[in-house]
């Protein structure tokens, strides 16, 4: 059993996937081919956005957003303690402060009110300028933006939507990446929507910050990229990536949404009565980028581990250690409130394996071996 099945995946796709990578190679238009425009566009398109620059990974649209919105030196980035790491190390890179803000335990998303006493506490402090909030939209269902947004406009910050697992889900039928100033995306291998290596994209309705974005990535260029009017970076997606995305993307749309739901909901029948299931908030759609339970305690999630790979069941801990724990960030004074929820699911938390082509009866095995381990031996 695969964590997430690409294999099974391309399987399907091969066709389409392998007629559309010959005609890039064939073509020989490896960088900056008409695919990526066209890719562009059609992401645009679907999240109901302006403007969508694809770039060469979700770290470098990351970077990108916070070049466009002059982040740097002396200011304060708002971060939920429960992410990847690229959401704190992006805004570190840059010079600023990363400040980590707790999660909710049921949907994993940043929790407005640890938000808010967060940039009250850096005001008060007065080291530091508040900035930019970065939202993750943690495991594929986007975080709470209402509230967020309404933080954000109070305080004079910008929201920047970190939608490196959540491309795909929606709040009331708007789409992730249309929720930030500025949004991103990760098309990594097994992201809801990937490509075969690394990629990513930034989307926002401002025009100026789209031409600083597509200037910033190919070296800051200006009319041509000889004429260099600013410090950029090299970041852009490759032709066959996009050519790849193009093809998987109509799957995205047709069928792996929905088949991934539907893995997630039969999981969650089954063993809402045994373990913490991940909750999808009312009016939420999730693209389920994974699939975490809650065990007991950190004792109970290692045995239900070991048990499970025993099986030959693959299982994940997403994430193993709080942001503000990660020694990168020693001595940046990151921390200012209470990050008690984080530091308990850090120890309580365990990824299943989900994807849109998981038969009905693996799901069932996979549920069956946790209730085993859970209920009978402990």
């Amino acid at each position: 059993m695969e964590f997430r099945d690409l294999k099974r995946q391309y399987q399907k796709l091969k066709p389409q996937i392998d007629t559309a990578i010959s005609k890039v190679l064939e073509d020989a238009n490896f960088i900056s081919g008409s695919q990526v425009a066209e890719l562009e566009d059609a992401l645009a398109e679907y999240a109901g956005r302006k403007y969508c620059m694809a770039c060469g990974n979700g770290t470098d649209a990351l970077t990108l957003a916070l070049m466009a919105l002059d982040v740097g030196k002396g200011d304060a980035v708002f971060v939920p303690d429960f992410t990847f790491f690229a959401s704190g190390e992006t805004p570190a890179f840059a010079g600023a402060v990363p400040v980590f803000v707790d999660v909710f335990e049921d949907t994993f998303n940043m929790d407005p009110a640890s938000l808010e006493d967060a940039i009250l506490a850096v005001k008060k402090a007065g080291k530091f300028v508040p900035k930019v909030i970065i939202a993750v939209d943690l495991f594929g269902q986007p975080a709470e933006y209402g509230r967020i947004t309404e933080i954000a406009k109070k305080y004079g910050l910008f929201v920047l939507e970190d939608a490196a697992q959540g491309f795909g889900g929606n709040i009331r039928g708007k789409m992730a990446c249309s929720f930030g100033d500025i949004s991103c995306t990760s098309f990594f291998p097994a992201k809801p929507l990937g490509c075969y290596g690394d990629g990513g994209a930034v989307f926002t309705d401002n025009g100026e910050w789209a031409a600083l974005i597509r200037s910033y990535q190919v070296h800051g260029k200006g009319e041509n990229k000889y004429d260099n009017v600013q410090i950029g970076i090299n970041s852009r997606l490759d032709t066959i990536q996009a050519a790849i995305l193009l093809e998987k993307f109509q799957a995205f749309c047709k069928y792996e949404l929905e088949a991934v739901n539907h893995a997630a909901e039969k999981y969650t029948k089954l063993l809402k009565d045994i373990v913490s299931v991940p909750v999808v908030k009312e009016g939420y759609y999730s693209s389920w980028a994974q699939y975490s339970i809650l065990l007991e305690n950190e004792k109970q999630r290692d045995r239900l581990q070991a048990y499970l790979k025993e099986k030959g069941i693959p299982s994940m801990v997403y994430y193993q250690k709080p942001m503000h724990l990660q020694k990168a960030f020693d001595g940046m004074e990151c921390a200012c409130v209470d990050l008690g929820a984080t530091e308990k699911i850090c120890k309580r938390v365990l990824a299943l394996p989900i994807h849109p082509y998981m038969e009905e009866n693996e799901i069932e095995m996979v549920a069956e071996a946790v209730r085993q381990k859970v209920l009978y031996r402990k």
